[in-house]
């Protein structure tokens, strides 16, 4: 079980949404890089890295905060928002990205996806992020009428590394993670899925160490570790021990 800090990059700084709705962001940290660093000096293995301004733009536009926090850290990154096309993601793998994240991209181009995975292999996932079980894009500004374990099942056997599966209508209101959703998706394929949105406290990360969670990769936390909800040491030491104990 991965526990992934995110950062989310709006005009250069690290700062939470809720519910996705960009005139809702709360600034935690004006350098993003240091932001990276005290997540890497807490233990964490993985970053989690959105460009939301990127996502609603359809290109980086947080591309030097993003390039601030790869040459701080020594832990892999995966990075999404405004992704949308070979050079993009041929860039951030060269620029040392370990995971690219392909959201809209997947909706609207599919076979982008299916030859990324190909050309990195382990290195692409796909974001899902849905309110009431239908999928969004651009930055979360439309929805759309695909369901989310319809648009997983077009990935089932592309090689995709993961599926990051977030619901929107949780995603920074610290309403605790949608276990329902995220396992009835986790049981309809076969790639891992990253459960996002909405992790609040020490209970969110027992129940994923739970057996029916044992089959996700991870989850996402973002403003539950801002404002000192999550104990990140307290979290991580749940998830080392529950590793050890197998």
């Amino acid at each position: 079980m991965i526990l992934f800090p995110a950062i989310d990059l709006k005009d250069g700084a690290c700062v939470r949404l809720e519910k996705g709705a960009m005139e809702s962001a709360t600034v935690f940290n004006p350098d993003p890089a240091a932001q990276a660093k005290t997540f890497a000096k807490q233990g964490f293995a993985w970053l989690h890295v959105v460009d939301l301004n990127g996502a609603f733009a359809g290109k980086a536009v947080n591309g030097a905060a993003a390039e601030a926090i790869l040459a701080a850290i020594d832990i892999p990154v995966q990075l999404g928002g405004g992704i949308r096309d070979h050079a993009a993601i041929d860039g951030w793998i060269g620029r040392g990205v370990a995971r690219v994240i392909l959201g809209t991209a997947a909706v609207r181009d599919p076979d982008l996806v299916r030859i990324a995975a190909r050309n990195h292999p382990g290195r692409i996932a796909v974001g899902i992020d849905a309110r009431a079980g239908k999928v969004a894009v651009d930055g979360w500004a439309d929805t759309t009428e695909m369901d989310v374990i319809d648009l997983a099942r077009r990935f089932e056997d592309a090689g995709v590394a993961a599926i990051i599966y977030t619901d929107i209508d949780r995603d920074g209101v610290l309403a605790g993670l949608n276990f329902p959703a995220t396992l009835r998706l986790a049981g309809a394929v076969s790639v891992p899925v990253i459960a996002s949105g909405g992790l609040a406290s020490l209970a969110d990360i027992l129940r994923l160490l739970e057996p029916d969670c044992a089959g996700l990769e991870g989850a996402i936390a973002g403003r539950a570790l801002y404002d000192g909800r999550l104990d990140p040491l307290e979290a991580l030491r749940l998830i080392e021990a529950a590793a050890i104990n197998g």
